[in-house]
């Protein structure tokens, strides 16, 4: 990883232009990522390596920007993503079956949080893990119930927050109170050629974000090779039954099934309900093992 990346200057200007230099840097295929995974897992390619890191800097930007709002230098939180980026590549390991970005979010996301509790200093945000969770959390949740404004959160909006979190009602007002004085989330940002905007809106074009196409596209071909496999745990009366009734774009009735089985449309609805019960069972397995064989390689000491 000799080779340098693009630096941040510090202002407005110096990060609208490393946002346009690491769109450059091109999305990499499935299997062009995979053979340059593999050339540095076996022989230390550096330029594999670079490779690999410059076609994901986009990512890192992308979820450095949910961070914006504690009051730290956004061209330090990228670059400590940047860091547990480097981080995701020396320990990816592509015969997993698991995309680079998939994987590299939780080496990003950690490096970042690290980084932000250690400006924050535990003496200023609380030391248990219920503090952490409501440091990180605050603004997810007072999103969601609404409880935009500035200032002082209403009596139900502190008693709300503090069930959902699981902390006392005088900490969610402490935290609240810490975090008030935070730069924007929409902070103005002033591009070249005259043009403006907010932070958020010079990560990526008016298409879909290639990151989020990347990782979804992942994820649903992770779920369809899942409830492949579970579908394996079915006998054949099960599968046909299930695929009919819960796959099919246009599903049969059950008394279509009770015909071609010659059996109740009680039955059918029975042998649904149970092959259903298996294929979530088998699927929620499948899933387990996948977290475990993530937080297994997650757990490794670097390199």
């Amino acid at each position: 990883m000799a080779q340098s990346l693009p630096s941040i200057v510090s202002g407005e200007g110096g990060l609208s232009r490393y946002l346009e230099e690491i769109r450059r840097f091109p999305m990499l295929q499935p299997q062009e990522e995979y053979m340059l995974a593999k050339r540095y897992a076996e022989h230390e390619d550096t330029t594999a390596a670079h490779k690999l890191v410059t076609s994901h800097l986009r990512l890192v930007a992308k979820i450095a920007m949910g961070y914006r709002g504690y009051g730290l230098p956004i061209g330090e939180v990228i670059s400590e993503g940047n860091v547990g980026l480097m981080q995701a590549v020396k320990k990816f390991e592509p015969e997993r079956g698991f995309r680079l970005a998939t994987y590299a979010m939780w080496w990003i996301k950690a490096s970042i949080q690290e980084y932000i509790l250690r400006s924050w200093s535990l003496v200023k945000m609380g030391t248990t893990a219920n503090q952490k969770r409501l440091f990180f959390n605050l603004r997810k949740v007072k999103g969601k119930i609404q409880a935009l404004d500035d200032g002082d959160l209403k009596p139900d909006q502190i008693t709300e927050i503090a069930t959902r979190l699981n902390v006392s009602e005088a900490e969610v007002v402490s935290m609240n109170r810490r975090l008030s004085g935070d730069a924007s989330l929409n902070a103005p940002i002033r591009a070249s050629e005259g043009e403006s905007g907010e932070w958020q809106d010079w990560l990526v074009d008016d298409h879909e974000s290639q990151e989020d196409m990347l990782i979804e596209q992942d994820e649903l071909e992770n779920r369809r090779g899942m409830l492949s496999g579970a579908l394996a745990v079915l006998n054949e009366r099960e599968r046909r039954i299930f695929e009919a009734r819960r796959l099919a774009e246009e599903p049969l009735t059950l008394e279509e099934l009770s015909a071609e089985f010659d059996i109740s449309r009680e039955r059918v609805r029975q042998i649904e309900v149970r092959a259903f019960e298996k294929v979530q069972d088998a699927v929620k397995a499948a899933a387990k093992r996948q977290t475990q064989a993530l937080r297994t390689i997650e757990a490794q000491p670097a390199a």
